[in-house]
């Protein structure tokens, strides 16, 4: 009976706890009730004409030992380093990105050597670089070039561009929803920026084997993106 009797008292007692939060207001750490006022979305873009290219330029070459393909592929990777260098590549802009060897096959897959590749990559600019800088690496012994990558060496200031563009759009945006409700637009209270993803960019991308002279460049036009969530007061 006696555990009957504490199990009794421990079920009153949860009750009257339950029962004394009836009625009470909501604490400190409740939810509040969110603050009235007009959020919006506002985008802005930026047109600008890249002025650097990015290219993966590579050398492969083979031999009948791992030691010759690797040999005759440092050689004459050396002389496309130099001949980039002369054609105005800075060192800084010049990153290796891969060196392997790996085993050769005939068409009834036998061995029959090895195969050794170099990859570089390179920052061209001023864009208009890139076509002699191209011919230069090519006729040096690159027989892979792969690119380009166009893109603006003042990114982050047209960025800043974009995003005043971006509240701009979303402070218009609000004015005509105040306007149009008969209420005053306030200050701002809340500003996100928000993802915009991979820019936009308009040109030819496409691997280039074999580079002619003179290659052509288009640089074309890239689209630089600003999105912003905004949050005006009202009056």
């Amino acid at each position: 009976m006696k555990t009957i009797r504490i199990a009794a008292l421990v079920v009153l007692g949860a009750a009257v706890v339950a029962l004394g939060g009836v009625g009470r207001p909501d604490t400190a750490g409740g939810a509040s009730k969110p603050d009235a006022g007009i959020i919006v979305h506002g985008t802005g873009t930026v047109k600008a004409v890249p002025d650097e290219a990015e290219f993966s330029l590579a050398v492969q070459t083979g031999g009948g030992t791992a030691r010759e393909a690797l040999a005759a592929n440092s050689e004459r990777m050396r002389r496309v380093l130099a001949a980039v260098r002369s054609a105005g590549v800075a060192k800084g802009d010049i990153q290796t990105q891969e060196v392997s060897i790996s085993q050769s096959y005939d068409g009834n897959g036998h061995p029959n050597g090895y195969s050794a590749r170099n990859s570089v990559s390179i920052k061209i600019h001023p864009l208009a670089k890139a076509g002699s800088v191209l011919d230069a690496a090519t006729n040096a012994g690159a027989n892979d070039v792969y690119g380009p990558t166009l893109s603006r060496s003042d990114r982050e200031q047209l960025q800043g561009d974009a995003l005043r563009s971006a509240v701009e759009n979303a402070r218009a945006k609000a004015k005509a929803l105040a306007d149009a409700a008969g209420v005053q637009l306030g200050d701002v209270t809340a500003i996100t920026e928000n993802s915009s993803g991979i820019p936009e960019q308009y040109f030819d991308f496409a691997p280039l084997r074999a580079a002619r002279s003179s290659t052509p460049i288009s640089p074309g036009k890239e689209d630089i993106q600003a999105s912003v969530t905004v949050t005006f007061s009202i009056g």
